[in-house]
């Protein structure tokens, strides 16, 4: 593979991204606009239909706005496009020195934010107003007026930078020569400039159109009590919004492209019929032919088809068997909302079997310790002492056996030497005894012992 290989694929890659992350949200849109769901959405698909264009068409509110936003557009047009024009012009007749800084002034609403045009548009006329004492119900008040303004003190801007782009390409000698010839500034204007500026003026007035149409940010300020369709998709998006919206939008697209397709054609039949005057001029074709009539060029025709097909196709498609597919969705919807209510009280029948069967081995668990309790300590030294292990031993009984086993918890001190019964109802007299008997052994291993001792008092007393 050679680098110009790997420039191609990366060219065409990238140029395939950029299309789809252009017209991939209006494709997404304009299938969910037959799709019979409640919500736009693609995926899962229900039932090819076409009843949301329908529901467009009965939505009396939004129609309301979208003739509010298309007569705003209109005005916007009358009054921005010549504001356009004549800052442009103007911008040609200034001097060298003066010309920048013209332009940043003319250019800076552009910059200023949609938000700050608004509430200054708002606040601008109701001064006005009150200077004059006019009543809410006038002009200064009126939505529709102060929309109209507040978008044109932008939009202006942008067909001026539409017809300065065409100005720099136009020749000052013919203006120049017309008026040498004894024409008038008016008509050298209507004669020679306008002509010449006819595809910027149409440029302008689409791009006016459109911006104002789709404005939110100014016009959410200014048009007071009214709505556009822009503000209306605003408030309805809170509420929850249904394929409609998607249904206005497949609408707008085409009449988008088929209008750009016609502007195509016409501007072909334009450069057509210049090549032919230029031919004809030059001696080359004997005389012009008569151009054939719009209706019945090619292009046009076939837009025609495309356009007819399409909405017969989708009309047929979406009417025919929709409510039995309607009906098949909805059976399945139920189906699969009984299948998971079954699921779900599975899952909590076993989760509350686990929590029994938890609960009855702690129950268990702690029988057994309680069982088992005095074993905890089984080698410890004081079980030598007799436990009966039962609630109901009798207290003397206990008292007796420890009795026996008391000795035996120093078994190996010297004390344990002298004779001891294990009962506590031994004689004094014989306790005596014993220990006398006993009380030489307690230094058995003294020096002193080595004497000849006899084991009693009497015996030391003859010697």
């Amino acid at each position: 593979m050679t680098s110009d290989n790997v420039r191609k694929a990366f060219t065409v890659f990238f140029v395939l991204g950029f299309f789809i992350y252009l017209f991939g949200p209006l494709i997404i849109m304009g299938f969910t606009s037959f799709n019979s769901s409640s919500f736009p959405k693609i995926t899962p698909w229900e039932c090819f239909t076409v009843e949301w264009f329908d529901v467009l068409t009965k939505d009396d509110k939004l129609l309301e706005g979208l003739r509010n936003s298309i007569f705003i557009g209109i005005g916007v047009v009358v009054l921005a496009v010549p504001l356009g024009l004549a800052g442009a012009l103007m911008l040609t007749q200034v001097k060298e020195r003066v010309r920048p800084w013209y332009y940043t002034i003319v250019i800076s609403p552009i910059l200023v934010p949609g938000v700050v045009l608004g509430i200054s548009t708002l606040l601008f006329w109701d001064r006005i107003g009150g200077m004059f004492g006019a009543s809410r119900n006038s002009i200064f008040y009126d939505g529709f007026f102060l929309t109209i303004i507040g978008q044109a003190t932008f939009i202006s801007a942008y067909t001026m930078l539409v017809f300065i782009s065409r100005l720099q390409r136009f020749d000052r000698d013919q203006e120049d020569a017309a008026l040498d010839l004894g024409a008038t500034h008016v008509q050298t204007f209507r004669k020679i400039l306008l002509p010449f500026l006819k595809p910027a003026i149409a440029s302008a007035c689409v791009l006016a159109f459109l911006a104002s149409f789709e404005n939110y940010n100014t016009t959410v300020f200014t048009i007071v009590s009214e709505s556009t369709l822009t503000t209306f998709l605003a408030a309805k998006v809170r509420h929850g919004i249904n394929p409609s919206i998607s249904a206005l939008a497949v609408i707008i697209v085409v009449i988008t492209v088929f209008g750009a397709a016609l502007h195509e054609v016409l501007k072909r039949r334009e450069l057509a019929a210049e090549k032919i005057a230029m031919l004809v001029a030059s001696g080359k074709v004997s005389r012009r032919k008569k151009p054939r009539k719009f209706i019945l060029e090619p292009a046009v025709l076939m837009i025609f088809a495309v356009l007819a097909s399409g909405v017969g196709t989708a009309y047929f498609a979406g009417t025919i068997g929709v409510e039995q597919c309607k009906v098949d969705v909805l059976a399945e919807k139920k189906r699969a909302t009984a299948l998971k209510i079954l699921e779900l009280q599975e899952k909590t029948k076993n989760k509350q079997a686990a929590i029994q069967a938890e609960s009855t081995e702690t129950t268990v668990d702690k029988s057994n310790r309680a069982g088992t309790a005095n074993f905890n300590s089984i080698f410890s030294t004081g079980n030598l002492q007799g436990q009966t292990g039962t609630s109901d031993s009798e207290a003397r009984n206990e008292k007796t056996d420890r009795a026996g086993t008391e000795n035996f918890n120093s078994i190996f001190s010297t004390d344990n030497l002298q004779d001891q019964s294990g009962t506590k109802e031994s004689q004094p007299e014989q306790e005596d005894a014993d220990r006398a008997g006993t009380e030489n052994f307690n230094s058995i291993f003294s020096a002193s012992n080595l004497q000849n001792q006899t084991g009693t008092a009497e015996l030391k007393e003859v010697d």
